[in-house]
C-alpha cells in the first residue's frame, strides 16, 4: 500500500467532508444562501466516494483511521476559515489522533 496514496486520499476526503459540513453550517447557522447547503451536500457525497478509493479493503479500518484525520482536519479548517486558535490540549489530542491513524493504517499485519 502506498503511504503517499493513503495520505492524499485522506486529505481529499477531509476537504470534502469538512468543507461540505462547513458549507451547510454556513447556510443554516450563519445566513449564507441556501445553495451553499446544496454545495455542502454534494461535497459530503463526494467524501463517501473518495473513501472507497483507499487501497485497504477493510471499511472499518479505513473509517476508524479516517476519524483521526477528521479530528486534525476539523481543527485546521477552523483555523483557516473561522479564526479558531487551538490550545495545547487541542494540539496534543491531534498528535494522539495522528499516531492512532499511523498505527491503524501502517502497523504490521499478520499474514494468516
Amino acid at each position: 500500500m502506498s503511504i503517499l496514496l493513503v495520505i492524499v486520499l485522506f486529505a481529499v476526503a477531509a476537504v470534502a467532508e469538512i468543507g461540505g459540513a462547513w458549507l451547510v453550517w454556513q447556510s443554516v447557522r450563519e445566513g449564507q444562501p441556501w445553495w451553499w447547503a446544496g454545495l455542502g451536500v454534494m461535497a459530503l457525497g463526494a467524501y463517501g466516494f473518495v473513501a472507497t478509493l483507499q487501497p485497504d479493503a477493510h471499511f472499518g479500518r479505513i473509517l476508524a483511521a479516517y476519524g483521526g484525520v477528521f479530528v486534525v482536519g476539523s481543527l485546521a479548517w477552523g483555523m483557516a476559515f473561522d479564526g479558531f486558535r487551538p490550545d495545547l490540549w487541542d494540539l496534543i489530542g491531534s498528535a494522539v489522533c495522528l499516531a492512532g491513524v499511523a498505527v491503524i493504517m501502517f502497523g504490521p499485519r499478520s499474514t494468516s
